[in-house]
């Protein structure tokens, strides 16, 4: 008896050790058992207290009346499937005649309580059917992405979500982004997340950084084309307006109009052509827009036009060429200028790290998904990284992307540069760099100290 009240003692202790410094340890061990069977207990009761029944139909009041037995209570969604993950549980409810969706969101928040859970949140998968993701523990204080994503050619997990899931940047959904974000809110790690994913990729990336290189530049040897001063991004902008409109030439001449071709395999874009005379897609970032579009003289007036009047090109018929931008900053509003409206109007994917005044967050989310204003702002200062997600929809979700450092993305990069595609128009702009050369590893301490 002794020894076992020592070894439950221990476990409690385990228990709450791991819960304490490891809680992704402590829901995969202890979490998602007691999560489980605590739904499953109470689930009548916290649905009938949240409002979430419907009265028995008439017919099964009926039967109890002939019966002579008691009357059925009221009925709960039906539960269809429970399945555990690593960072929560998904539940999915069949819902009773007469209940809506609406209803199960709006009562998410009462379900987290009631449950014990960090965060609950739903989705309607289709009609009559509506998912519950739950979390049991704060998924973006310490961001671990799973071993086993979903990528795509051109889709890549960038994120976690707050519900547990994966958040991926699809280009070919959503050919163009702006992300905003305050100093020091995680921007830049954000963008090495997008450059460290698309570096094994068959893509060319092309960088502005007019901040003299400091974030890109270190990255460059998987960069097809890099600007450093908005001078040289005017020309870069103008090589790649060239290189779209060759690439439409390329469409235009296999597109296949003869009758005697299905319409299924008429080109209207890059992925319509077969593989062999597919253009390399090029991803377009761009590190502090603002510095693009400012001017203080006639001459640099006329540079900034140039440059607002090529992205608005690039952002309006880049897609089907395989031109996607990402554009970063801190504020980006109408006092930037002329064309900047327009310009966000063609930048469908949006995401704000935590911004200084509403305004910044209106500049993201005011068109698109107003209820996103809100969250954006609420960011804390000392979580960086963290993030509110949108799109046209009017959807979005608080995601956090890993922390990757400099020297990790460029490590990434400087072991894919032979994937690095050489494209005509923008030779002129591929950054000339030093050979790596090889730094031999010290066989023991002493020799690394001799060194």
């Amino acid at each position: 008896m002794t020894w076992l009240l020592v070894v439950v003692l221990l476990v409690v202790a385990a228990a709450g050790l791991l819960r304490w410094r490891r809680p992704a340890w402590y829901w995969l061990t202890f979490g998602v058992t007691f999560a489980a069977l605590r739904i499953l207990v109470h689930y009548g009761s916290v649905m009938d207290a949240c409002g979430l029944t419907v009265p028995p139909s008439r017919w099964r009041m009926r039967l109890a009346r002939m019966a002579n037995r008691d009357m059925p209570g009221p009925r709960a969604p039906r539960i269809v499937r429970l399945r555990p993950t690593r960072t929560g549980l998904v539940l999915r409810l069949k819902l009773r005649p007469g209940q809506d969706a609406f209803d199960v969101a709006a009562s998410t928040d009462r379900l987290r309580h009631s449950f014990g859970l960090y965060g609950v949140s739903s989705r309607e998968l289709r009609s009559g059917i509506v998912e519950l993701r739950m979390t049991g523990y704060d998924v973006l204080k310490k961001v671990q992405m799973p071993a086993k994503t979903d990528p795509a050619p051109m889709r890549i997990p960038v994120a976690l979500r707050e519900d547990g899931a994966v958040h991926y940047r699809d280009y070919r959904a959503i050919p163009h982004a702006l992300t905003l974000g305050a100093t020091e809110s995680g921007k830049s790690v954000y963008l090495r997340n997008l450059v460290a994913e698309l570096a094994p990729r068959d893509v060319a990336l092309v960088g502005i950084d007019c901040k003299q290189g400091v974030e890109l530049f270190p990255l460059a040897r998987r960069f097809s084309a890099l600007a450093d001063n908005p001078d040289t991004a005017a020309d870069l902008l103008d090589a790649l307006v060239d290189h779209m409109e060759g690439v439409y030439q390329i469409i235009r001449a296999h597109q296949g109009l003869a009758s005697a071709i299905p319409d299924a395999e008429i080109a209207a874009d890059i992925w319509d052509l077969p593989a062999d005379l597919r253009p390399v897609p090029i991803v377009v970032l761009v590190d502090e827009v603002a510095e693009l579009a400012l001017f203080a003289s006639r001459a640099e007036e006329k540079r900034r036009d140039r440059i607002i009047t090529a992205l608005v090109r690039l952002a309006q018929l880049g897609r089907a060429a395989g031109v996607y931008l990402e554009i970063c900053g801190q504020r980006f509003g109408s006092e930037l200028g002329k064309g900047i409206t327009m310009l966000r109007a063609q930048l469908s994917g949006r995401t704000a790290h935590r911004v200084n005044d509403e305004t910044s967050a209106n500049m993201a989310f005011g068109d698109i998904a107003p209820d996103a204003v809100l969250a954006a702002i609420s960011i804390p200062a000392d979580m960086r990284g963290v993030a509110i997600s949108g799109d046209s929809t009017g959807g979005w979700s608080r995601i956090r992307a890993p922390h990757t450092s400099l020297r990790k993305a460029a490590n990434i990069c400087n072991r894919h540069a032979d994937r690095t595609p050489d494209l005509a128009e923008l030779a002129p702009f591929r950054p000339v760099l030093p050979h790596l050369k090889p730094v031999p590893a010290p066989v023991s301490k002493t020799a690394a100290a001799a060194a």
